[in-house]
Parts: C-alpha cells; structure tokens; sequence
C-alpha cells in the first residue's frame, strides 16, 4: 500500500463508528450468502486484509469460494530504498500476501498477481486501460464468481479509484457478470465529503466480523513492510502506524452497492 499520509478528515464531522451506526445496515449472515463465491480485487497487497480481511474469513468457514485478485504490484511502498530495490520488494510483499490469505483460509492456488506498476495502475485515459482491462475480464471469465468486491470508486487513493474503473471495464464485457460490491478502504482516514456516498447513491450494508476479528489482525500484521519498520532504509516509505490501523479494528466490514 502506497498512501500519502496527512491529517485525516472527518466525514460530515461525523466519525467512522458515528456514520456505521447512523447510515450502515447491519445485514447479519444475509449479505455472505449473498455474496456467495466471491472475487475480491485488490489494488495493493494489504487492501485486501484492510478492506475485507474478516469478510474473506467469513465466507471461507462459510464454505464460499474466495479468490484474490492483486493489481498493482505494490513495489512504490519504499521507493527510496536501497535494500529492497523494486524487484524484491514485489516479491516480498507478494509472501506477505500469499501468508496473510493462507491466515484467512484462502489457497495460494486462488490467488493471482497482475503485477502492473505500484501509483501507475492504468485510468479509462490511459493507453493501456483496455488491455488491463480485459485482462481483469479474462480473469473474472475464468473464475465465475457470483460478487466482485472492489474499492469503493471514490477511495482517496488513485490506484484504489483506477481498479474501479478497471474492474467496472471489465465486468461490462462478461455475458454473464458478477454482481459489483464496494468497499471502502481510506475513505475513512483520507476521505472528503466529497468522497463519501451521497444520499441515495448506493445502499450501505456492514458484515459483523467480531469472529474472526484476530484472523483479520493476524492477516493485517502478516504485511510487515507495511505495518513495521522492516524497511529502515527509506523516511520517506509508507508506515501503517497504530494510529492508521485503529481505523480498522472494528468490529464490522462495510459495503456499497449499488
């Protein structure tokens, strides 16, 4: 994960916990068999612990077919550093991925890396869009799930809103597509009120993770160049300290569909 990190914002002034509880349905197991096989897509490695890391458990102790998609190959978290030039740092931060998904229960044989450049994940303006986005096509084609779980399309991240677009591009050219589920990442931490869901947009529904809430900490702190100081060669590197992973310690997941 590659984030710029400055003061967060409150959405509205209203908190994240405030905003669950105002605007979020709690959908109890109905929004899991709903899901059923699933394909989450995954800008980065981490995002996929951070954003539905517990829902991934979930549905795998539920029996459902879980599939990972990574698009960026998350190489640009330490881009001054020395010790793990670009090509080590794709590789470590792939074992991490591979560690925290065995950790929610997901094989290794379920999980694919697109590999395309950390920041620089292909927009609808960009001359590789089409090709990246039939490659997600092609993926989805052979897997055949039921939902797609992608970032919310306004996360205040560019690679986040670029698999948006890509995965929207994507699913469009399936004869029979999967339904596209949102969810939401640094809205929360970095988010506008521009950012968040307008009234009437999409429908808000949480998953409860309490159990399996120390799977999803265990599979978030299987990231350790991102959550640890692993890489010290590089002040500028990407750091998820204590203070950005409270924001996902709670005891719920939310989706956006709509």
């Amino acid at each position: 994960m590659y984030c710029k990190t400055f003061p967060g914002f409150m959405i509205s002034g209203i908190d994240q916990t405030q905003f669950i509880d105002k605007y979020v349905e709690p959908a109890g197991d109905r929004l899991l068999h709903q899901f059923g096989a699933t394909v989450v897509i995954a800008p980065h490695p981490d995002d996929e612990s951070l954003g539905c890391g517990g829902t991934i458990a979930r549905l795998r102790q539920a029996g459902y077919p879980v599939h990972v998609i990574f698009v960026s190959d998350g190489s640009m978290s330490h881009p001054q550093s020395k010790q793990y030039p670009a090509d080590r740092l794709r590789q470590l931060r792939e074992t991490e991925a591979l560690e925290a998904l065995r950790i929610l229960g997901v094989e290794a044989e379920a999980v694919q890396f697109m590999r395309l450049k950390d920041t620089q994940v292909p927009t609808p303006d960009s001359p590789t869009f089409t090709t990246a986005s039939r490659d997600v096509a092609d993926r989805l084609e052979n897997i055949a799930p039921e939902t797609v779980l992608v970032p919310w399309r306004r996360d205040p991240h560019p690679d986040h809103r670029a698999s948006w677009h890509l995965t929207q591009a994507a699913v469009a050219q399936l004869t029979d597509p999967p339904t596209v589920v949102e969810y939401p990442i640094w809205l929360w931490e970095l988010g506008t009120n521009e950012d968040r869901p307008h009234l009437g947009e999409v429908r808000m529904q949480s998953v409860a993770i309490d159990s399996v809430m120390a799977l999803k900490q265990q599979a978030i702190a299987a990231h350790c160049s991102q959550v640890t100081r692993l890489i010290d060669d590089d002040p500028t590197g990407f750091y998820l300290s204590p203070d950005l992973l409270r924001f996902f310690q709670i005891p719920t997941e939310v989706f956006f569909q709509s």
